[in-house]
């Protein structure tokens, strides 16, 4: 299988998992204040030259050495990334149970998901980040990103982009024709999100003129690029990688 080379020469010969597995953190963790609530995000710079930056929201875990990596790897190849936290400072939950009450909170209040999450992007630019922005998100993370996509709230966002997230529109909310571009990057064997909500989610697409572009990989499930997971799958996860990088390069 032909791997997708890292600029970074310690790595430049691994895959995408291989590199996981000599991770270490080349960022900062950043404490900030959203509702007077404490957050701890993410920050790594791209460089004095950066092309531009990525917002990343984290999946059902919380942040965690995943996002963490993913910014490292945007940053090396020269974006500010700032991964922002949505759960609060220190809840990171582990229990499946708990995964979904942090989710379906903010599910349930999606004016309190939109605040923190423009929260963590008014931070990322006080850390420095370019204003030019990515917002794209994992799993939670990926429905987090269309939220803000349809609610038009947030500034100088180039793009978004959902890697097998959650793609369902709730009543009452919908696409308006300025909504930034959007990127969709899906597992052909996803049963959390099917292939009938992608088809539904291009046509709302279609019908508000928003310029989209989906990706399907055969055979991977949902959650497919979490590097260690049962979920993982190689060839969905770097092909999907390299459309994102190249989808930045467009965009940004």
């Amino acid at each position: 299988m032909k791997k997708i080379l890292l600029p970074t020469s310690t790595i430049a010969m691994l895959s995408l998992a291989q590199a996981a597995l000599a991770f270490s953190p080349a960022g900062q963790d950043i404490a900030y204040n959203v509702y007077d609530e404490d957050f701890l995000g993410y920050f790594v710079s791209g460089g004095g030259d950066a092309k531009g930056s990525v917002l990343i929201v984290h999946d059902w875990d919380g942040l965690d050495d995943y996002e963490r990596e993913r910014a490292d790897m945007l940053a090396d190849v020269g974006y500010d990334v700032f991964a922002v936290d949505l759960f609060g400072e220190g809840n990171r939950p582990q229990a499946v149970e708990d995964k979904r009450a942090a989710t379906h909170r903010l599910y349930e209040d999606r004016e309190r998901m939109r605040a923190l999450t423009l929260g963590g992007l008014a931070q990322a630019r006080k850390e420095g980040a370019a204003e030019q922005t990515v917002i794209a998100g994992y799993c939670f993370g990926g429905a987090v990103a269309l939220e803000i996509a349809r609610s038009g709230e947030a500034d100088g966002i180039a793009a978004y982009t959902s890697f097998h997230g959650g793609l369902t529109t709730p009543d009452g909310q919908t696409y308006s024709s300025d909504t930034a571009p959007i990127l969709i990057a899906h597992g052909g064997a996803d049963t959390s999100v099917s292939l009938e909500d992608v088809a539904t989610l291009a046509e709302e697409l279609e019908s508000a003129d928003v310029t989209y572009e989906v990706g399907i990989y055969s055979g991977a499930p949902h959650a497919f690029s979490v590097f260690g997971s049962d979920a993982y799958h190689e060839r969905a996860d770097e092909r999907s990688w390299a459309a994102f990088t190249a989808w930045l390069e467009e965009r940004l």
